[in-house]
C-alpha cells in the first residue's frame, strides 16, 4: 500500500494543496479544472513548477524515484515522443521488444517514427516505455483524453490487464469518472486542494454525501470536463 500522509504544495506563501491519500490498489483523483489533480503529479514526482514547493510525507515501502519506482503516462501522446526519433531510440530499456509486446504491438513498431502511428498505437507505445522501469506506482495522467471512445476502452483494458500481470499501484487523475469507474477501485474528490469525500468507488457513486461529489457526477464527465 502506498500512503501518502501529508502532501502541502505552496505557491509563494499560500497552501494550494493540502491532501493525504492511500493507494490499496487503484485510485481514482477527479476534481474540476484548477482543483490541483496535476499538481499532486507532479509533487509526487518532484517536479514542480518554479514557484511552487512542497511538503511531503510518504509511507511505502520503496524510494519515491522518479521513472523508477514511479512512472508517468502524459495525457497527450502525440506531444510525448519526439516526432522525428524512431520508436526504438525513445525507450529507456534494451527490452523494448518485450515491452511493446506487453502492450500489443509487435517489433515492427520500432521502426516506425510516432506520426506513422494511430493516437492509440502511440499511446501504448507511452505506457509501454512509462513500464520500462518495472514501476511500482504508475502516475496517469488523464491518459484517454485524446483519445477516442472505442480507443480509450481498449487503453483501460490493457492498464487492467498490465497491472494484474505486474502488479503496480495505480494513481489515475481524471475528470472522466465513467473512465475512473472503469479502471480504479477507490476515488479521491478534488477540490481547491483538499480532498472532500473519499473511499470505495462504487460507495461514493451511489451515495456520496458531498453536494460537491452529487454536482460533479450529475455533470456529464464522459463527454465535457465540469469547470467553475
Amino acid at each position: 500500500m502506498f500512503v501518502c500522509k501529508e502532501l502541502k504544495i505552496y505557491h509563494d506563501s499560500k497552501i494550494v494543496v493540502d491532501i493525504s491519500f492511500s493507494i490499496k490498489e487503484s485510485l481514482a483523483l477527479v476534481g474540476e479544472s484548477g482543483s490541483g489533480k496535476s499538481l499532486t503529479l507532479r509533487a509526487l514526482l518532484d517536479l514542480l513548477p518554479s514557484g511552487f514547493k512542497r511538503e511531503l510525507e510518504v509511507e511505502w515501502e520503496y524510494p519515491l524515484i522518479r521513472g523508477k519506482t514511479l512512472s508517468l503516462v502524459p495525457q497527450n501522446p502525440f506531444t510525448a515522443l519526439s516526432p522525428l526519433t524512431l520508436i526504438k531510440h525513445q525507450f529507456f530499456s534494451p527490452d523494448a521488444k518485450r515491452l511493446l509486446e506487453l502492450v500489443g504491438l509487435d517489433e515492427s513498431f520500432l521502426y516506425r517514427y510516432p506520426p506513422q502511428l494511430s493516437g492509440g498505437q502511440l499511446q501504448r507505445v507511452v505506457i509501454a516505455i512509462a513500464l520500462s522501469q518495472n514501476p511500482k506506482l504508475l502516475l496517469l495522467d488523464e491518459p484517454t483524453t485524446a483519445l477516442d471512445s472505442d480507443t480509450k476502452a481498449l487503453v483501460l483494458e490493457l492498464f487492467k490487464r498490465l497491472q494484474k500481470e505486474l502488479g503496480f499501484l495505480i494513481l489515475f487523475v481524471t475528470h472522466d469518472i465513467v473512465a475512473a469507474r472503469e479502471l480504479c477501485k477507490e476515488i479521491a474528490v478534488l477540490k481547491d486542494g483538499k480532498i472532500v469525500e473519499s473511499g470505495d468507488m462504487e460507495e461514493v457513486l451511489k451515495n456520496p454525501k458531498s453536494g460537491y461529489t452529487k454536482l460533479l457526477i450529475e455533470s456529464n464527465f464522459a463527454f465535457r470536463e465540469f469547470r467553475k
